[in-house]
């Protein structure tokens, strides 16, 4: 089977703790590498979980989106922008 080269810019301290793990584990790099490709291949994307870490601000807009969302009633509701730009111009 050909082979290819892929290039990868990494911090060099996780270079050299992966390098370290996988000795570890009997791996070098490539074969590590190889490995995540394979499993993402068969996977049919990343084979692991992937989650975003939401800051507090990122909560509560989301967690307020969700109750505009269940209660559409007890909020305000604007015909157009220039309603809502009225509205914030005269509170000014």
């Amino acid at each position: 089977m050909a082979t290819t080269n892929i290039n990868v810019r990494v911090d060099a301290d996780l270079k050299k703790s992966a390098e370290e793990l996988f000795e570890d584990l009997g791996l070098n790099m490539s074969s590590a590498i190889t490995m995540f490709l394979k499993s993402a291949v068969s996977y049919g994307g990343i084979p692991f979980e992937i989650k975003r870490n939401l800051n507090s601000e990122t909560r509560a807009a989301l967690a307020e989106y969700y109750l505009m969302k269940t209660y559409p009633d007890i909020y305000k509701r604007y015909n157009s922008f220039e309603e809502v730009l009225d509205e914030v111009l005269s509170d000014a």
